[in-house]
């Protein structure tokens, strides 16, 4: 759950104690968030103090009253405003009051509640401002996003699809046209053309929804113990066509029989998948690869080995890069997005904190080791 810090600003002991009753425990949720939002209340009786712990400590939602001892609520919702601190303020104020409500909401405060209110009110009240402060961040954030990396991906984005597509185009018009001849065979070198760049659109559009879906996935979300051997065996499976068509041998070696691990099985499959299926492509005809999980003490690790083409020591530093692809003779020719290893990274760094790392030899075969520690330093669970 995610915690906001209140801030409970009023003279009344009464009010400040009734709000603090009713929102302990409570909790918000909306149909798009997987988290619920949960609320950490503070509670000041003047302006001074409520101006105190806006700028030393800030704070997420400001209950404000009016009319205070010393300084008045206006006055620190002007305050707010003028060095633009980002959270949102709901006015409490008395029905004599309404006019003076209205013209705080004018000023910047998102809304009002009126005392004296029930408790359905108030909740109704902070649902709303929850609701609002959760999408008015999340916008800015949006906003503030990084250009040079916005503009990066569209230019992939752009070459990777458009190119492939302005090509399939140019062979069906071609096979309209019975230019290369009358006969289905005429045509077979430009069909499977076709599809191997439909096939490199596709990995593209996957690894673009994993890269979106693991951005936007919170933390240890939804872990549960999973037999992670069986996943392998699953990814093995899903590339098995393409290991048969290079008569590659791919092999599953698990110590114990069957590893379980505390995660989620989705960024787990990613990991496999994405692994497997590269030390397939990226290996010579008649090769071999070899994943190997091993269950210690402190962490569950991952290896899968290949006999490929493998890495130069210059291209390993940018492999786990977004968009980053070795581009050679020997790799000109296998499509991709460039974004499987970076989504690991990801997956393996920041959701698990854990360790990726790459041992290659050219022309002799290639190394990737994941270690997964079995007690998340922020989850606090085991395997």
């Amino acid at each position: 759950m995610a915690k906001l810090r209140v801030l409970i600003v009023d003279d009344e002991p009464g009010i400040c104690s009734g709000i603090s009753r009713i929102l302990s425990g409570y909790s918000v949720s909306f149909p798009f968030l997987e988290e619920e939002f949960t609320y950490d209340i503070r509670e000041v009786g003047t302006g001074e103090e409520a101006l105190e712990i806006i700028d030393r400590e800030r704070a997420d939602i400001i209950l404000l009253d009016n009319k205070l001892p010393g300084v008045y609520g206006i006055d620190v919702l002007e305050h707010i405003n003028k060095k633009q601190i980002d959270c949102s303020v709901m006015m409490i104020t008395s029905y004599a009051s309404l006019d003076l409500a209205i013209k705080a909401t004018n000023n910047g405060a998102y809304n009002f509640v009126p005392k004296p209110f029930t408790p359905l009110e108030l909740k109704t009240a902070m649902e709303s401002i929850t609701k609002h402060l959760y999408l008015r961040r999340m916008t800015r954030d949006l906003k503030s996003e990084d250009k040079q990396i916005r503009n990066q991906f569209l230019s992939v984005l752009s070459h990777e699809l458009k190119l492939p597509l302005s090509a399939i185009e140019g062979y069906l018009r071609i096979m309209k046209d019975r230019m290369a001849g009358e006969t289905i065979e005429a045509y077979d070198d430009m069909v499977n053309r076709s599809l191997e760049r439909i096939k490199g659109m596709r990995l593209l559009i996957s690894d673009l929804l994993d890269l979106t879906r693991i951005e936007s996935d919170k933390k240890s979300s939804n872990r549960k113990k999973i037999n992670i051997t069986e996943i392998a065996f699953t990814s093995k499976e899903i590339v098995s066509p393409m290991a048969a068509q290079k008569k590659v041998n791919v092999i599953i070696d698990s110590d114990p029989a069957h590893v379980f691990y505390l995660g989620e099985r989705e960024q787990i499959e990613i990991i496999f998948n994405n692994l497997i299926s590269n030390a397939v492509k990226y290996n010579r005809d008649n090769g071999e690869v070899r994943c190997i999980l091993k269950e210690f003490q402190d962490n569950v690790t991952i290896a899968v080995s290949d006999t490929g083409i493998g890495i130069s020591e210059d291209d390993i530093p940018s492999l786990f890069q977004e968009f980053v692809r070795i581009k050679n003779d020997k790799t000109r020719k296998i499509s991709g997005s460039g974004l499987g290893l970076s989504i690991i990274r990801k997956i393996v760094e920041d959701k698990y904190t854990g360790k990726i790392s790459v041992k290659s030899v050219p022309d002799e075969g290639t190394v990737f080791l994941v270690e997964l520690p079995k007690h998340d330093r922020d989850s606090g669970s085991g395997a």
